[in-house]
């Protein structure tokens, strides 16, 4: 027998677990980078082979004695992190040279003024001058323009046209210049390349033959469609994969014989593969990805009820789900690039051990910010001075000085040092004393219940991503046990599993290092994939079994010929949508007897109907389902060692170490017993509270919890179900609880988002994401908005308040209100709002005790042009069905026949049409309807858990947090810009003024938004309601106060709006405003930042653009520049202000409509010039291949985007028209007909810069 070894090489510490030849254990810990030693992993294995053979090791270690080495790393994510992987070049499509850039077109966070996103990856780029199109039964253009095109067949014996042959003789001189520059890794992405790789294939060829060291093909790396995740993953596959190769060389270097030894790494998806496959694209999640299959192996395998895995680390905590079966994604995010790629569904939270506290306008705040480990937390004592979690857990008598080694303060030789963190916690304490008594508040807390407080919140923000995962995906939390791993989580999981219901907790021997026991336990994973694009018919089956064949044969012969594994199994699977939807899902098949409507290896059919309709609450009768791709899944499988059983206790009851004084939430201090672990013995049973020291981590057993040994040497702690149990305290403000409540509130609202997206079926809502949901107190008033669309902020606000002062006596339980109209709270009519008001079971005065809306944008209902988004509106009535208090569920009956009529209506107008997609309306307002229901149970959960009084009261609170964190916000304006009086104005492209004074009472902190002298209201459809303007300040607020607030009606307490009856913001209730919402909407916040001198101007527009035929319709909005601000360049091609919807992906596009996307990059010197500079806009080139109807709705095509403090003003924006012999300048505003061959070109405006150049 050998040695075997898993390491697990992380950030900080390297975690190693061997098994000798002996049968022993070992475990090791070290840190990743240390000057003793040049590689943390193999310094382990060094050492673990001296222990056990008692020989030193002088030089290279000779790998004979070793069987297997199995490893994670986090070598990739890091330099993903900080940037420091390989110099790349892009290789990319001629036309696109800005698309990874450009991405989705969303900002990552609506309030950030700089949009600060991370830079894309590559240093430099080469547009290769090609093009591939898809082949189209519709496409119209003339022979003549298709005359050079040549036909060539896809992977899956498709026709495509090649429009442009590649011509490598160009491209050699421009690679060698690239080469010459110092780069040496190119990644490849040529749009359609995933179905038809050819070109892909001849530049990587040209390239190795001009001595490049690495080449990533987006075709090969992930060959699915959707241009833009398949491009980020192949850079940062071209980025990471270099050096991870480097790595492998340098730890292999350090042995002798390695080659006879097996060497294995772990994957992003859970499994293994061979040393010399192992690449960057697939390495994101290497570490992770053990500790899922860690706690999957020792929880479930032994108890088998669903686990979710609670791993938490120093900077973040990661958690999962497990129920048997590993749950993939095939996209994510880190460190800001998107990667499509198959990996364990690990949602990670930046909470840990490491997240400082902050105590801010009178509310705990926990994070995101983290103390790392270089300065760390304060009781490191290495020049940290800002208060952790860890520093917490310390006060609180939950760390164990005595038990750490002497590893910290500035020479790495003292213990934690617990008095200056007791210190910096004193001087907290007095700062929120003092804030107390500032707001007339008689309690005084003390030191312990600070620090409690703040553990308190930190325990909520980790739930919130658990209950994403469970609630947010239709399963019940608490019937799952909690796996705790993870050096942090073991002070935490007791107080989690009991906020959640759940029972037990399952603390695994190695929980410090369960992601290297994970490795350990790994089975070893080859995949194939293919692209398909066909639709699952009787008559294609035949096709899909011979492909999963040849993939089954490829992969087998791989496991089992060259890593001689003797057990595989194959997981087939067929990548399944419905026909017109982007929403594709992953499917094994189920089992069934063959039939001929079936393949041979089960139902993917009924699989994917029946998760279809779990994942989104229903199904698409009648509509095709299309096969994008055929995956196989080979396993070869691990023998599972299970290890040695541990000796059984003589008595239930250990002996206890020590005894130290711990304090726990509504206990205070309790003097509670220490117990080693590695003196616990089978069937040990332990009373809470106690601790249990290992050394790799602190496990807290609550009181009332009682810890279990396993026979394995595992901890399974069980707790009382705190499911049913009424939580007791007052309505009084609690600043601990106003966090905890904050994120319980905003956690309800990201959940009614996540059920609109999956229950919805349009395009707009499922997809663009144009949709927003909120919860409202009894007043109406907003109380907690997901960060969705700024757009529709305040006015859904005003739309509640709307229906409860109409309704007032006429509301009852089981109604469900429909609503659009501007005088009710609306921002123009495609937006549906639907709102849900709640009423007690019993009791109560008959009023409704708060309310749940939410808001989407529908594709079309009804109007003078498909889209219902018409140019050249100018009554209402233009724009489509109108609904001001329209009963949609009437005392628990969906009225649909009522319904339909009215999205009928608009047909009885002169030119105007009904709804163009009723059955899309139809199921977007129940998914509207059901994401609200999800909003009020989880409420009513809080009101069984703290009675409706408090609840009710904590809705008031959290406004009155945000109304004194904007009256801050006020006061300090109001000193820095050394007036109370601040001006602005800016014009629409027609000439109307947005006039703004804005008075701040600096004391008060009180401030009046007067747009008297705003201009009339127009004959046109840029009218804005009412709610628009209200939108806009409450967005700008949250922006100035540049912190994390609750966003309410709490924000618009201390401002007063004067806004004239009859002028463009207050229309009269018959005036068009399609145009109002996604454009002046945007001119008004312009005007608002203007006044506080904030930032220069951004794009000021949305460039709604719509094109279409009798049976087919597409609506997009494009990005443009970001205004420059006091300390920031603005971002180019980016969405602004009061949209982040996302734009639809090239490939996509052109597989679903006739048209072809000839260009869309960064139109550069766009943007104004100053000490910041604007960023630039966007340049859109769209070709139609068949007659439509273009219609655009645009601004500041006549006004540029201001410059501040000196700097210059944006580009204006263009839309101009090519057709065979000339180009038109389309104006800002226009509906025409298009003919095939004709050309769209939108050139958007670029942002204002800030202050003189120098």
């Amino acid at each position: 027998m050998k040695f075997k070894f898993a390491v697990d090489r992380g950030g900080t510490f390297t975690d190693i677990i061997a098994r000798c030849p002996s049968g022993e254990i070992k475990v090791m810990k070290l840190l990743s980078v240390d000057e003793s030693y040049p590689d943390a992993p193999r310094e382990g294995i060094r050492r673990i082979i001296a222990q056990e053979t008692g020989v030193d090791i002088k030089g290279p270690v000779d790998a004979s004695a070793i069987e297997w080495i199995r490893m994670g790393t986090t070598v990739a994510t890091n330099a993903l992190l900080e940037r420091k992987g390989e110099r790349m070049a892009l290789l990319i499509t001629s036309g696109f040279r800005d698309l990874l850039h450009i991405g989705n077109q969303a900002r990552p966070k609506i309030f950030d003024l700089s949009i600060a996103m991370l830079e894309n990856l590559y240093e430099e780029v080469l547009e290769i001058d090609e093009r591939v199109v898809t082949d189209r039964t519709d496409c119209q253009l003339s022979p003549e323009l298709k005359e050079s095109w040549k036909t060539g067949t896809t992977l899956n014996n498709e026709k495509v046209w090649i429009a442009k042959e590649i011509d490598l003789d160009s491209v050699r001189s421009s690679l060698i210049g690239l080469k010459n520059k110092g780069i040496k890794s190119i990644a490849i992405l040529l749009l359609h390349s995933y179905s038809y790789p050819q070109h892909e294939l001849k530049l990587r060829n040209l390239a190795l033959s001009l001595g490049f060291s690495h080449v990533s093909l987006s075709s090969e790396v992930m060959p699915m469609i959707r241009a833009v995740p398949r491009g980020t993953t192949t850079s940062a596959d071209a980025y990471l994969t270099p050096l991870i190769k480097e790595y492998l060389n340098g730890f292999s270097s350090g042995f002798t014989g390695l080659g006879q030894s097996q060497v294995l790494f772990m994957k992003s998806d859970g499994g293994l593969t061979p040393m010399e496959e192992f690449c960057g694209s697939r390495a994101i999640l290497s570490g992770p990805a053990g500790g899922v299959v860690g706690y999957s192996k020792c929880c479930y395998d032994e108890y088998k009820v669903p686990v979710i895995g609670f791993d938490m680390g120093g900077t973040s905590t990661d958690v999962s789900r497990y129920d048997g079966h590993f749950e993939h994604t095939y996209e994510s995010i880190t460190a800001g690039v998107t990667i499509q790629t198959p990996q364990l569904d690990i949602s990670t939270v930046a909470a840990g051990g490491g997240s400082k506290l902050f105590f801010r306008s009178g509310m705990f705040i926990v994070g995101p910010e983290s103390a790392g480990a270089q300065p760390g937390p304060v009781c490191y004592d290495k020049g940290g001075s800002e208060l952790t979690i860890t520093d917490a857990n310390l006060v609180l008598g939950r760390i164990l000085p005595e038990f750490f080694p002497k590893i910290f303060g500035p020479n790495n030789n003292m213990p934690l040092n617990k008095d200056k963190t007791l210190e910096l916690f004193n001087k907290l304490t007095d700062e929120i004393n003092r804030f107390l008594e500032a707001q007339n508040d008689a309690k005084r807390m003390t030191v312990h219940e600070v620090a409690m407080g703040y553990v308190r919140v930190a325990n909520e923000t980790m739930c919130r991503p658990i209950r994403a995962i469970t609630q947010g995906k239709g399963y019940d939390t608490s019937v799952h046990m909690l796996a705790c791993f993870g050096g942090a989580g073991g002070q935490h999981a007791c107080a989690i599993a009991s906020s959640l219901g759940i029972s037990s907790v399952f603390v695994p021997k190695y929980a410090g290092i369960l992601s290297a026991v994970g490795i350990f336990l790994a089975d070893v994973v080859y995949e194939a994939q293919e692209p398909v694009g066909k639709v699952y018919r009787k008559e294609t089956i035949s096709y899909f079994d011979a492909k999963f064949a040849d993939l089954e044969k490829h992969c087998t012969e791989h496991l089992t010929k060259s890593m001689k594994f003797f057990k595989v199994e194959i997981e087939r699977f067929l990548h399944l949508r419905y026909d017109g939807t982007d929403c594709a899902l992953m499917c094994l098949p189920k089992d069934t007897t063959n039939s001929e409507t079936t393949s041979k290896y089960g139902d993917f059919i009924s699989s994917f109907v029946e998760r279809y309709s779990k994942e989104f609450g229903f199904t698409i009768q009648g509509r095709d389902i299309i096969v994008d791709d055929i995956r196989v899944r080979a396993v070869g499988l691990t023998d599972k060692d299970s290890g040695q059983d541990l000796e059984i206790a003589d008595s239930k009851i250990p002996d206890c170490k020590i005894k130290c004084d711990v304090y726990f939430d509504a206990v205070g201090l309790v003097e509670s017993p220490v117990y080693l672990l590695s003196e616990l013995k089978s069937d040990h049973s332990i009373q809470g509270p106690a601790i249990i020291m290992d050394s790799l981590s602190t496990i807290l057993i609550e009181p009332a919890a009682i810890a279990e040994i396993t026979k394995k040497g595992d901890i399974l702690v069980r707790l009382e179900s705190s499911l049913g149990r009424r939580v007791k305290i007052g309505t009084e403000l609690d600043t601990i609880q106003l966090s905890i409540f904050s994120h319980r509130f905003m956690s309800i609202a990201e959940q009614m988002g996540r059920i609109l997206q999956r229950t919805s079926i349009s395009t707009n809502i499922k997809e663009r994401l144009d949709f927003s949901c909120a919860i409202f107190g009894p007043d109406g008033g907003l109380v907690s908005n997901a960060p969705h669309i700024p757009v529709h902020l305040g006015a859904m606000q005003e739309a509640v308040q709307y229906q409860l002062q109409t309704l007032v006596d006429d509301l009852k339980p089981g109604d469900v209100l429909l609503s659009n109209h501007p005088i009710a709270g609306g921002s123009h009519l495609p937006d549906l709002t639907v709102i849900t008001p709640v009423f007690l079971k019993s009791g109560g005065n008959g009023k409704p005790i708060f309310f749940a809306a939410s808001r989407g944008h529908h594709a079309d209902i009804g109007g003078i042009t498909p889209g219902s988004m018409p140019p050249h509106s100018k009554s209402l009535w233009e724009e489509g069905a109108v609904f001001t208090s329209f009963k949609l569920v009437s005392e628990g009956t969906f009225r649909e026949k009522e319904l339909i009529d009215e999205l009928n209506a608009p047909a009885k107008y002169p030119g105007s049409s009904g709804t163009r997609n009723l059955q899309d309306n139809l199921s977007d307002l129940r998914a509207q309807v059901a994401a609200n229901q999800k909003g009020i149970n989880l409420i009513l959960d809080l009101v069984d858990v703290y009675t409706l009084e408090v609840v009710q009261a904590y809705m008031l609170h959290i406004q009155t947090n945000a109304e004194v964190a904007v009256r801050q916000m006020l006061r300090d304006f109001g000193q820095s810009l050394g007036t109370n009086v601040l001006e602005a104005s800016d014009f629409l492209d027609d000439g109307t003024e947005i006039k703004l004074t804005v008075t701040i009472d600096s004391d008060k902190g009180n401030a009046t938004f007067d747009f008297t002298g705003t201009g009339y209201e127009v004959w046109g459809n840029l009218n804005a309601p009412r709610a628009i303007t209200v939108s806009a300040i409450i967005y700008c607020l949250r922006c100035l106060v540049a912190q994390d607030i609750p966003l309410n009606q709490g924000c618009l307490v201390p401002i007063k709006i004067i806004n004239p009856q009859g002028n463009i913001l207050c229309p009269s209730e018959d005036a068009a405003v399609v145009g109002g919402n996604v454009l002046t909407s945007q001119r008004v916040v312009d005007v608002i930042l203007k006044a506080f001198q904030a930032c220069a101007a951004s794009q000021g527009c949305m460039n709604n653009v719509t094109f279409g035929h009798e049976t087919v319709g597409y609506y997009e909005t494009i990005a443009g520049g970001a205004g420059a601000g006091p300390t920031w360049h603005g971002r180019s091609g980016v969405h602004t202000h009061m949209t982040n919807t996302r734009i639809t992906d090239p490939e996509i596009l052109e597989k679903r409509y006739p048209v072809i996307l000839q260009h869309f990059s960064l139109e550069r010197g766009t943007g104004g010039v100053g000490k910041f500079n604007g960023g630039d806009g966007v340049r859109r080139e769209v070709m139609f291949r068949r007659n439509m109807t273009l219609s655009v709705l645009s601004e500041r095509r006549a006004f540029s985007p201001y410059g501040m403090k000196g700097g210059s003003d944006g580009c204006k924006g263009k839309n101009l028209l090519k057709t065979r012999n000339k180009t038109i300048n389309l104006g800002a505003k226009t509906s025409v007909p298009v003919k095939p061959g004709d050309v769209f070109i939108l050139l958007s405006p670029g942002g204002g810069a800030y202050g003189t150049a120098d």
